[in-house]
């Protein structure tokens, strides 16, 4: 399943907007523009169904309150609004989706003015599955301190869409909890976006298809990396603590070995980047995946999403990049949809762009995203 439509209001910097998502989506924008809280609506969706997150009040005072998440152009309407919609096929953009759903909430009128959902509703093919409030929140306002989706006693009809949110997966690798992983096991964050249980991840993946993917993954790399040649997993004899090791190419047979904690902050990057790629077929945000890589790896990261996704054995996931970086974006022959960010003047909300019939004409003529789309991430920047 794919998620084919968001539409927002007055979700942090956007008052408005609605945008179709491609297998591949790249949102560019300079900085502050809202890249990451675009990100974020995925994220928060996430944490509302997460089992062990706290669900929609812990989303909320998670991110400062609904004062943090609220757009500051929302001067009218208090209401957060966040819309999906799913199809099985983004190849059938036209006709009633497969599910789509509706979150609205504020804040109490009242009493201790905590997040409250002001309206939620699912449809499944067109037919409304539930919408409320109902009479039962009528006769019990507590209960509109929770989603139904978070539910599991409530959510069967649709649970579908509660497991598709919480398979998202949020990559933005941090080399060093990584490298000392060890120390930092009591700390590990929930749903470990930072790198910290990676190592912990390829260990519970069973041997023959962590092989596989190794390999798959050595081969992407080698590509990239300069005298890498081999990539396998180890276990600590003494400990039992799981490892990565790779060698480069030495003049002595046995020579060129590393562990992980004497990768580079790119290498392991690149790794946790690809590994992620090729292991699930659910959304994943991909956060700046530029920052530490030399250039000429970073023109080569389309591609490598690419061929990590073909490498999958299930079809089907999204791919969701933000960046501003102009060496990503300028392979001419990469494919995706592309949304360019834009904030308002003097505090007004940010406004998300298409490219036109023209820039579509000329980037299949041969010029890159970052010749025509960057220079507009560029003027808005003029406009602060």
């Amino acid at each position: 399943m794919y998620i084919s439509k968001l539409k927002l209001r007055n979700w942090r910097n956007f008052g408005t907007a609605e945008i179709e998502l491609g297998e591949t989506t790249y949102i560019l924008g300079p900085n502050a523009s809202g890249k990451s809280n675009l990100l974020d609506v995925f994220r928060f969706l996430r944490d509302i169904v997460n089992p062990n997150g706290g669900g929609f009040q812990q989303a909320v005072t998670s991110r400062g309150g609904l004062s943090k998440l609220r757009c500051l152009a929302a001067r009218q309407n208090p209401t957060v609004d966040i819309e999906v919609e799913f199809r099985e096929s983004l190849e059938l953009k036209n006709g009633v989706p497969d599910w789509r759903y509706k979150l609205s909430f504020s804040t109490e009128p009242s009493g201790k003015k905590r997040p409250q959902v002001k309206a939620e509703s699912a449809y499944r093919n067109g037919e409304l599955v539930f919408s409320r409030p109902d009479a039962a929140d009528g006769g019990d306002p507590e209960r509109l301190t929770q989603t139904l989706l978070q539910q599991i006693n409530s959510n069967e009809k649709f649970r579908e869409i509660a497991q598709f949110f919480e398979r998202t997966l949020y990559l933005h690798l941090v080399p060093q909890l990584l490298k000392h992983s060890e120390l930092f096991v009591s700390r590990q964050t929930e749903s470990d976006p930072f790198g910290q249980g990676f190592l912990k991840e390829i260990a519970g993946t069973s041997s023959k298809i962590r092989q596989s993917r190794l390999r798959r993954t050595a081969e992407i790399l080698k590509e990239v990396i300069p005298h890498f040649e081999e990539l396998k997993f180890v276990k600590d004899l003494d400990t039992g603590y799981p490892h990565l090791e790779m060698r480069y190419v030495h003049w002595r047979p046995n020579a060129g070995w590393q562990r992980e904690d004497q990768f580079s902050d790119g290498t392991l990057r690149l790794i946790a980047l690809v590994w992620t790629l090729m292991a699930s077929d659910n959304l994943i945000l991909l956060e700046e995946p530029e920052l530490s890589l030399h250039r000429k790896i970073v023109e080569r990261i389309p591609r490598m999403i690419a061929d990590a996704r073909k490498s999958r054995r299930k079809v089907g996931g999204q791919v969701i990049v933000s960046t501003h970086s102009p060496d990503l974006l300028s392979d001419n022959s990469m494919e995706g949809q592309f949304l360019v960010l834009n904030p308002g003047k003097h505090g007004e909300s940010t406004s998300i762009e298409l490219p036109t019939e023209d820039d579509l004409a000329a980037m299949r003529a041969g010029m890159s995203a970052a010749d025509i789309l960057l220079p507009r991430t560029s003027e808005s920047i003029g406009t602060l």
